[in-house]
């Protein structure tokens, strides 16, 4: 995940460059550019501030209201009682309603330098794409002559027209949807980035990464192992990659945390769900990071440290309950817990199976919103 900036991104037939002036377009064959003026969004970030140039035109940004829902706030204490998987079996009155651990929707979570760019990403977003329809057409038009039996000539000029009209509208369905996001990056901000990505690949050579969607507090607990804690994860990844319809100069760091996915872009945080897109700036941004004891019901994975052993059902004292023929052992595992909160209303828990593998992250993120300049108009 190391830092490398183009010079130039690629959008359908048109290249956009990044230079002095801002940033360009071009568009045409090799050695035959036809200029088309200064198109794109620049972002300049340096000592002296941080400025955006969203020079796509766009419509007026409209105001938004913030929903009254507040984050659910998880209690990552630095040890916690042992949770455990609820793939058990659910036992009436055992433990509590599962209490989500979820961020609020993607376009209520803005911050206030982001709205202009927000605006053009959730509009863009929004827009249907083209070459399906066109496809669905295309090929009823040639079933229905191939059904009236049109001659071979006709059927392979249909089909040639059909395959130019569908790739004409799948570019075309590039320029509206893409949005082309060019940085330009001073010394010290590079450092920070680099930091950020080093951070990042570390939780991503874990062996394994869980989302932590919801918890729910053990009433019974000798129907889970003695957990104290029940709660519902799935597997996820810190990879390198780019949101949907997004070009940019500049590797981003993507985490998928349930029904919405984080990208970690230079100047902010892009969350990414069905309702659109939301931001959260990294001077916002929390990422608080703690050890829990996790009863292990699966595979242990090969990184995760196992710090005691339970029974799948116990009894009053701790030790197994012999009413269970299928009774086994179980192993206890230290893991890591990484929060991601903001007080506009992220709200997210990851899970992580190797100790010490978010503190380079969580320092990176504390270093960014550091050094991070302000917004200039």
């Amino acid at each position: 995940m190391g830092l490398y900036l183009r010079k130039s991104v690629r959008v359908g037939p048109l290249r956009f460059n990044l230079s002095k002036g801002g940033v360009g377009v071009s568009a045409g064959i090799k050695g035959l550019r036809v200029g088309t003026g200064p198109r794109g969004n620049y972002v300049h970030m340096g000592a002296r501030g941080i400025y955006y140039r969203a020079t796509i035109p766009s419509g007026p940004p409209r105001p938004r209201t913030l929903t009254p829902r507040g984050p659910v706030r998880p209690v990552p204490g630095a040890q916690h009682s042992p949770s455990s998987p609820p793939q058990w079996p659910e036992i009436s009155r055992a433990h509590g309603p599962m209490v989500d651990i979820d961020s609020a929707d993607a376009t209520t979570i803005v911050d206030s330098s982001s709205q202009a760019l927000l605006e053009e990403l959730n509009a863009k977003k929004k827009r249907w794409r083209m070459w399906p329809g066109v496809a669905m057409v295309s090929a009823l038009v040639l079933l229905i002559a191939a059904g009236n039996e049109a001659p071979d000539w006709a059927l392979v000029m249909l089909a040639f027209s059909s395959v130019g009209a569908i790739i004409a509208a799948y570019l075309k369905d590039q320029l509206r949807k893409t949005v082309v996001l060019m940085y330009e990056l001073d010394e010290p901000m590079e450092k920070a980035l680099e930091a950020l990505h080093a951070g990042a690949h570390t939780i991503a050579s874990a062996y394994a990464t869980w989302h932590v969607s919801s918890r729910a507090k053990v009433f019974d607990r000798k129907y889970h192992a003695g957990a104290g804690t029940l709660v519902k994860r799935k597997p996820t990844c810190f990879a390198s990659a780019p949101p949907p319809f997004v070009k940019t100069n500049i590797k981003t760091i993507a985490v998928n945390v349930g029904t919405q996915v984080l990208h970690f872009f230079p100047d902010r945080v892009l969350i990414y769900d069905a309702n659109g897109v939301g931001a959260v700036g990294y001077k916002e941004l929390q990422v608080l990071v703690s050890s829990t004891r996790f009863i292990e019901d699966g595979s242990v994975p090969r990184d995760a440290t196992v710090v005691d052993r339970t029974w799948r059902y116990v009894n009053k004292k701790g030790g197994p309950d012999r009413r269970f023929k299928d009774n086994r052992e179980l192993p206890v595992c230290q893991y890591e817990e990484v929060a991601l909160r903001s007080d506009t209303g992220l709200n997210e828990l990851i899970q992580i199976s190797r100790l010490g593998s978010a503190a380079g992250f969580a320092s990176a993120v504390a270093g960014l919103s550091r050094v991070m300049p302000r917004e200039l108009p």
